[in-house]
């Protein structure tokens, strides 16, 4: 009988991206993938440490598999990801004791002698082509739409951010290698890329010889999304997550291609210059703009997309007032507001006293949904008759739901399963989280 796995996956599109890499690994070991805890011999859970309360939620997985372990005495549980990623002191690890397997998603390559030492019959031996887990070609979830990382770890060190600390400094693929896996899903009928790193608009290749000679970037960036956009198979292209101060000109060039989704997730933190410098962000808020200026001039009616973090260490109401400004004068479609908490080892932990009380912050985040949610129905409201590309993503009950060029959710009535596909859809009732329409 094969053994049973069950990853859980916390976090970014990056977490997504190396969850598919641990599933890769275990089928090569011949291991079945099962949808449920309960069935399976193998439980892991890819980590996230963004925030407290996705850590808090890894210790009560944790705790509630080890009731499961009672029952099942032969389950294997591990955590991987970005906690064990930064945990040099296993002190996080103290917390969760019990554990079969701890170990940074970049010793993903050792993992079938690790469940080797553990259980000898746990699925087949395998040899895996190198030590670099970013070598190992994902299992995709999806049919359809592949994550393709192009860089993983960061050098920037945001003062509240763990990402340094918990993937470490940054590396770059080589453009070759990330071409390959690209054609090879485009071969097997993907359509849709996400392009993935850290600061994935600052890619740097270590192979540049490997861009096509007619390439006419100098930006390494620039040169990668053009090479994507001749691969015929594919016909939409996103990317996550860039850095404002990366955006230059030529990027912004080619993200006016016609198979880039009509959509730019640009995460600006907060609309005061005192926290942006507090923060470690290397712009102001002016600069930020200037920024968005061009993009707009670029895609004319372009969907735009940001990450905030409230209750910052010492943001005053003046600073919390510079964020709604600049998110109404900006006309964001969406926004991801996070209150903050502190994260070990990072500069803001160390040098700030968390000192916005929890109230206050939850306060400011209500206020702040209420701003998002009034912009994005108005902004949603001049989708009303309009036809609209939608990459259908699911199919229940008579219903497709699926994401427009925009990345907006849409929904429309059809008799049969359109996943995978791109359909023009009339939208007959935007709504604030949803466009509901009908087949064109």
């Amino acid at each position: 009988m094969k053994n049973k796995f069950h990853i859980i996956t916390l976090g970014c599109q990056m977490n997504k991206s190396d969850s598919e890499r641990i599933a890769a690994v275990l089928q090569q070991m011949g291991m079945d993938s099962v949808s449920s805890p309960q069935e399976a011999d193998l439980i892991i859970l890819n980590s996230c440490m963004v925030r407290q309360s996705a850590e808090h939620r890894i210790y009560g997985q944790v705790k509630n598999f080890k009731k499961l372990k009672k029952q099942k005495p032969n389950l294997i549980i591990g955590v991987t990801g970005c906690m064990p990623g930064q945990d040099k002191d296993a002190k996080l690890k103290s917390k969760m004791p019990g554990l079969d397997l701890y170990f940074p998603i970049s010793e993903l390559t050792k993992l079938p002698s690790m469940l080797k030492q553990l259980k000898a019959d746990i699925g087949e031996s395998t040899e895996l082509p190198s030590r670099d887990y970013l070598d190992i070609l994902p299992r995709n979830q999806s049919k359809f739409h592949a994550f393709v990382v192009v860089s993983t770890g960061c050098d920037q060190y945001c003062s509240y951010c763990v990402v340094p600390y918990a993937r470490g400094r940054v590396r770059h693929r080589p453009v070759k290698q990330i071409l390959r896996e690209i054609k090879k899903a485009a071969t097997q009928g993907y359509i849709s890329i996400t392009l993935l790193g850290q600061i994935v608009n600052n890619y740097q290749a270590p192979d540049v010889e490997n861009f096509s000679a007619q390439n006419p970037f100098s930006n390494d960036f620039a040169r990668l999304l053009w090479e994507v956009e001749q691969i015929p198979q594919i016909q939409r292209i996103f990317w996550t997550a860039p850095h404002p101060v990366y955006m230059n000109d030529e990027i912004i060039r080619a993200f006016a291609f016609p198979k880039q989704v009509n959509y730019l997730h640009l995460p600006v933190q907060s609309g005061s210059n005192r926290i942006l410098k507090k923060m470690n962000r290397g712009y102001s808020r002016e600069d930020f703009i200037k920024v968005i200026e061009k993009v707009k001039k670029a895609r004319p009616g372009i969907a735009l997309g940001t990450d905030i973090i409230i209750g910052f260490p010492g943001e005053t109401e003046q600073d919390f007032g510079s964020t709604l400004s600049l998110y109404r004068e900006v006309g964001f479609d969406i926004a991801y507001p996070a209150m903050y908490s502190p994260r070990p080892h990072t500069a803001s932990a160390r040098a700030y006293a968390d000192d916005i009380p929890g109230p206050k912050k939850k306060r400011r985040w209500q206020e702040f949904d209420k701003l998002m949610r009034e912009i994005t129905f108005e902004k949603n409201k001049k989708f009303l008759n309009q036809k609209t590309e939608v990459l259908v993503e699911e199919y229940k009950q008579g219903i497709c739901w699926g994401r427009s060029n925009e990345m907006k959710l849409v929904s429309f009535a059809s008799p049969q399963d359109l996943t995978g596909t791109i359909q023009n859809v009339i939208i007959k009732a935007p709504k604030t989280w949803v466009l509901e329409g009908e087949l064109a």
